[in-house]
């Protein structure tokens, strides 16, 4: 699941994303609409059967590089509708390299997000090589932007060159905001709503997880193959568990990599609350490395005194000493983004320390590099903060009431001040937004329903606690577990060896460890300054 702060997705007829009340997106009874998008959902997917995918050369924009094939995939707006408003899927590929007597097919990825672009999984192999490179050898790696992405009929909800205003201004005081912060706050929430819905309407309540699984079943029929082998990363893992609930049928190899909690109860408001706390526990973690290390850094012997050193850093931030480039300016909001990248895996660590450190010592460019790390597309930022938004507020349990979410937040930021406010300023839009959110789909297979599904976790992830991937794994029959014991990765695959053998002893050969096996974290990072 896209962070807090940061830049953390789902036949016959069965379970969908559904209404409290006996109505769907549209005023359709229930079972009406269920039967509705289940037709569109076979009807769509024939049709890209028949008309498969037109692989050719990749937009120059997309980075990739001439070893990598691109096309499209047309699937509905609205799966009831599908003949009404179509999106064009732009997908990615590159082929498999090994001999053909090892070849199994296309390998689909969905990174997380929401609002994260796919398209670059090709570059896997090359750029991260190790077991990415060895499962190339047998498959195709097969990437995509999902509906509302990039190229994929891109959804923006404001004007891209204000997106600088919505992550500016000062976070001096996280454990008790001051009403006059909290006012700003609902007013950018409430406006970012407004406008999305006067931009696009209806069309909001079709960016759904369980829209995004019925994209994941088209892909699939577009690829031509009968089963889906799929990876999901973070939010990603999340659409895959609801692919397997919705689409038992068309299940191979599924890979789910760092798990959200799917309880629909959960979805998405609870789940928030319990990822600043588990960012909180990241964060700890990080300023004892860091206090371990003051010989290195000269930081503080203890965490509390890392700790006072980075206030400082964010005092002076907001007093206006100049840190960014080209003669911009960074307040504590952006340094807070920034470091939140110290909850995602440990290898970030002597760079964000060693930013620290040269900033107390009077350089601020490394701090500049974390806090105002340089132009980024405004279009693609606002596309990517729009998708965030839009996905999680059609879905799920989001109090109306600012009292709720003011009484939530005010208790949560006295022990967990780190990224508490940030994340709630970060939903708060789903408070106001102008759909009214569907039920989430209730994840869970019966035994021999699907086959055997393989989830990785660690056991300190900030982004996606482990406990969502335990609850996962409870529900999706006969599924295995493999846990960093001790790791705060967030996305194991690919970063530890004994996690990346079971990996591709199950995407390569079908063998999972049985039902849980542990694995060693990694080693710690050592310091580098």
């Amino acid at each position: 699941m896209r962070s807090v702060a940061i830049h953390a997705a789902l036949g016959a007829l069965v379970l969908t994303a559904v209404l409290p009340g006996g109505t769907a997106p549209g005023g359709l009874p229930l079972p009406l609409r269920d039967v509705r998008e289940a037709a569109g959902a076979a009807e769509a997917a024939e049709a890209a059967w028949a008309a498969g995918i037109g692989w050719g050369k990749c937009p120059a924009a997309e980075g990739l590089p001439s070893s990598a094939e691109c096309g499209s995939v047309t699937v509905p707006l609205d799966y009831a509708d599908p003949h009404g408003e179509k999106i064009r899927l732009a997908v990615s590929r590159r082929r498999a390299t090994g001999p053909a007597p090892v070849r199994r097919g296309p390998l689909l990825h969905n990174p997380g997000g929401p609002g994260a672009d796919g398209l670059d999984f090709p570059l896997y192999a090359a750029v991260r090589g190790g077991v990415w490179k060895e499962l190339n050898r047998s498959y195709d790696l097969v990437g995509y932007a999902p509906r509302g992405v990039g190229r994929s009929g891109p959804l923006l909800c404001g004007d891209p060159h204000t997106v600088g205003e919505a992550h500016s201004g000062p976070a001096r005081s996280p454990r008790v905001p001051s009403e006059r912060f909290k006012r700003r706050m609902r007013r950018q929430a409430a406006a970012f709503a407004a406008e999305c819905s006067q931009r696009h309407g209806a069309r909001l309540a079709h960016f759904t997880t369980a829209d995004n699984a019925r994209d994941l079943d088209v892909l699939r029929a577009a690829l031509r193959r009968r089963k889906t082998d799929f990876v999901g990363t973070s939010y990603g893992s999340y659409l895959g568990a609801v692919y397997a609930t919705l689409f038992p049928d068309r299940v191979g190899r599924l890979v789910l990599d760092s798990v959200p909690d799917p309880r629909p109860e959960r979805i998405w408001y609870r789940n928030a609350l319990e990822q600043s706390e588990a960012f909180q526990r990241r964060w700890r973690d990080f300023t004892s490395w860091v206090a371990g290390h003051d010989s290195v850094y000269g930081l503080g012997r203890t965490a509390h005194t890392v700790q006072r050193n980075f206030d400082r850093a964010r005092d002076a931030l907001d007093r206006g000493q100049p840190v960014g480039w080209s003669g911009s300016r960074a307040g504590s909001r952006q340094l807070l983004r920034g470091y939140l990248e110290a909850g995602y895996g440990d290898d970030s660590w002597p760079r964000l320390a060693g930013a620290l450190a040269d900033f107390r010592e009077g350089d601020p460019r490394a701090l500049a590099g974390v806090a105002a790390p340089g132009p980024r597309g405004s279009e693609q930022r606002m596309n990517s903060d729009s998708v965030y938004r839009a996905v999680p507020c059609s879905e799920g349990h989001w109090p109306r009431e600012w009292s709720r979410w003011d009484r939530d937040g005010t208790a949560l930021a006295r022990e967990a001040p780190f990224q508490t406010w940030e994340n709630l300023r970060a939903n708060l839009p789903c408070a106001y937004w102008g759909v009214r959110p569907s039920r989430p789909v209730d994840v869970r297979t019966a035994p021999g329903e699907v086959p055997p599904v393989l989830l990785l976790a660690s056991t300190r992830d900030a982004a996606t606690p482990y406990a969502g991937a335990v609850e996962t794994w409870k529900r999706l029959s006969g599924s295995s577990l493999v846990t960093e014991r001790g790791a705060g990765s967030h996305g194991v695959a690919g970063g530890g060896a004994c996690a990346d053998r079971h990996l591709a002893a199950y995407l390569l050969e079908g063998r999972t460890p049985g039902r849980r096996a542990d694995c060693p974290a990694p080693p710690a990072p050592r310091p580098d300054r």
